[in-house]
């Protein structure tokens, strides 16, 4: 009957695997607010404190004044202008700074640092993303497929040599590796030069822009204090771009690549057994069992007549 074929799928895969994904919620919504509450508290009394002592120093604001000019400033902020320097900062809507926002509308990453503030902006923005988000995933599975293309040879290594099995799966792990490096390593080292970041801030700003993540509190080309090339956020678009057609390729590969290298694990293992059985091996007809017939009673009929004689 359908319902119990639903209802034994409910409770046989379903129910667990909704068991293991709300305790995984849970897991980290504790470890998030062990880490994370005390450093917030001391966040929001230093900045009470910075309050109180600015209106100490300047007697002629009261608490009203400034807290309408801390809104003023989170206002601006909301809208992508940054509070810090003047009015000479660069503009967040260059054609720069457009490129590399319309890259995180349709890779679905959108930072929250920055939004369109008109209506028309907004507008439009909705039916970008509607055509946007489904070209995307059509082009990184598409650039994925073209590039596991070149790969395919790995599907068909069973009847090789095992010196080129070994071989084959040495060169795709060295091309991970490398593809690696130049997506997930280096830019995160020139990330953390140009900004001014630690080795691991721009690794966390990689990884949570390429996971589509994109909290927002990294974000690169925002410091109105340093002099940025003109075309360094759409340097940064590209490189999302083409490091989530690289997560896309590896994601099927890296099982793969496993799977091979248990294989070829496996193969070593049965040849050393093999090896070291060879030398007291029986002679082919010595033993009817090594031929795989089992003898049983039945296959000797005596009497007990032939018993008693």
């Amino acid at each position: 009957m359908p319902n119990a074929g639903l209802c034994s799928c409910w409770g046989g895969r379903v129910l667990p695997l909704l068991l293991v994904y709300v305790c995984y919620l849970l897991l980290g919504a504790t470890i998030f607010q062990l880490l994370e509450r005390q450093a917030e508290a001391q966040s929001r009394y230093h900045f009470q404190l910075e309050k109180l002592r600015f209106l100490e120093n300047y007697t002629c604001l009261d608490q009203w004044a400034l807290e309408q000019f801390v809104q003023v400033i989170m206002e601006a902020w909301v809208k992508g202008v940054n509070p810090k320097g003047n009015s000479t900062n660069p503009s967040n809507w260059d054609f720069g700074s457009s490129f590399f926002f319309a890259g995180t509308v349709v890779t679905t990453i959108g930072y929250g640092n920055l939004a369109p503030s008109t209506e028309a902006g907004q507008v439009f923005c909705v039916f970008y993303a509607l055509l946007g988000i489904p070209l995307n995933v059509i082009f990184l599975n598409h650039l994925g497929t073209g590039l596991r293309a070149h790969l395919a040879t790995i599907e068909r290594w069973e009847d090789r040599p095992r010196r080129s099995q070994v071989l084959q799966v040495l060169g795709l792990a060295l091309f991970l590796t490398l593809g690696t490096l130049v997506i997930l390593i280096f830019p995160p080292m020139v990330f953390s030069h140009v900004e001014g970041w630690s080795f691991s801030e721009g690794f966390y700003f990689a990884f949570i822009t390429l996971s589509t993540i994109g909290f927002g509190d990294y974000v690169v080309g925002t410091d109105p204090s340093k002099h940025y090339i003109s075309v360094y956020r759409s340097l940064a678009a590209i490189w999302i771009l083409l490091g989530l057609a690289w997560l896309a390729l590896i994601l099927p590969l890296g099982p793969l690549l496993l799977h091979r290298c248990c294989q070829l694990w496996l193969l070593s293992l049965r040849q050393g057994c093999g090896a070291k059985e060879a030398p007291g091996r029986r002679p082919r007809g010595s033993s009817t069992a090594a031929r795989g017939v089992q003898v049983t009673p039945q296959d000797f009929p005596i009497s007990k007549r032939g018993l008693g004689s």
